[in-house]
């Protein structure tokens, strides 16, 4: 049964070091302790698509707050310059590795970012992306298990199809076509979020789900076809820019960094098996959870 759960976002994950403040009184010194906020526990962290648009960001956010990363990822729609910067990092590892064969590590959490997401590149090898959706889950999912890591699903606004509800809530089960050109992504992804709630339900899994709509920032492809790379390609080469049909279509759009923000909220939620759209539509800035009870 699905419940819904409405609670406040996290706080702010960065590190305030611990001070003290000094004063002078009848020509003493006293020393009075600053407020501090507690330090995140030191977690090593493996990132699945670590080289990718969003995955490299993760890894950025991650060392940032003092984690371990280790970064898993073939080069398949990704590069090595997207992460050059981090390579000399002492706490950072890249692992070239497809997550279609199995893989072992000891982690204390998994974010499986690892999947083509953009039409231009799912399509090109469909069975490839379906096999990388489905394989790359169930090994990520049984690594979870075997380490007791928690572990974060990338999904997708996809999962909903052709909607016929806007905007679409967490609850809405989508209006779906299982083949279509599009469908190996679409479908992918959908069977990841059932093989997520089937290892909470066998193997108590400590999973979280991120329905993840478009999100553009810093790094993305410039060729990856969707709408915001294709305008500003547009508006750089002086072209018209292109609406489709008759211009009356809705987006959900996210800045990279906020969606990096909302996923590792997201992840140090605890507690709470969640499915989470990002962006949400949400009232007052609460996240909404669906939560399986």
């Amino acid at each position: 049964m699905w419940r819904l759960l409405r609670c406040k976002p996290a706080l702010p994950l960065a590190a305030v070091p611990l001070a003290l403040a000094v004063r002078k009184k009848d020509g003493q010194r006293s020393y009075q302790r600053c407020q501090e906020q507690a330090s995140p526990q030191f977690k090593r962290v493996l990132v699945t698509g670590g080289a990718g648009f969003l995955g490299s960001h993760i890894c950025r956010r991650l060392l940032a707050e003092g984690h371990e990363v280790m970064c898993l990822d073939n080069y398949f729609t990704s590069t090595r310059s997207g992460i050059a910067d981090l390579m000399g990092h002492p706490r950072f590892e890249f692992i070239r590795h497809d997550v279609t064969e199995p893989f072992f590590c000891e982690c204390d959490m998994i974010y499986n970012m690892a999947c083509p997401a953009s039409p231009v590149h799912y399509q090109w090898n469909p069975i490839k992306t379906t096999k990388v959706s489905v394989l790359g889950t169930i090994h990520m999912m049984g690594l979870a298990k075997r380490v007791k890591a928690r572990i974060l699903q990338a999904s997708t606004s996809e999962i909903y199809g052709d909607p016929e509800v806007t905007p679409q809530s967490e609850d809405y089960w989508g209006h779906v076509n299982t083949i279509g050109v599009r469908s190996c992504y679409d479908e992918g992804k959908r069977v990841t979020e059932t093989l997520a709630f089937d290892y909470l339900r066998m193997n108590n899994v400590d999973i979280r789900v991120a329905r993840i709509f478009n999100t553009y920032g810093p790094g993305m492809h410039p060729y990856d076809g969707r709408v915001v790379s294709n305008f500003i390609l547009q508006a750089l080469h002086d072209e018209d820019i292109t609406i489709y049909g008759d211009g009356s279509q809705t987006r959900s759009f996210g800045y990279v960094d906020d969606t990096v923000d909302g996923l590792i909220r997201l992840m140090n939620q605890a507690g709470l098996p969640a499915v989470l759209c990002i962006p949400c539509f949400c009232q007052n800035s609460w996240w909404r959870f669906f939560v399986v009870t």
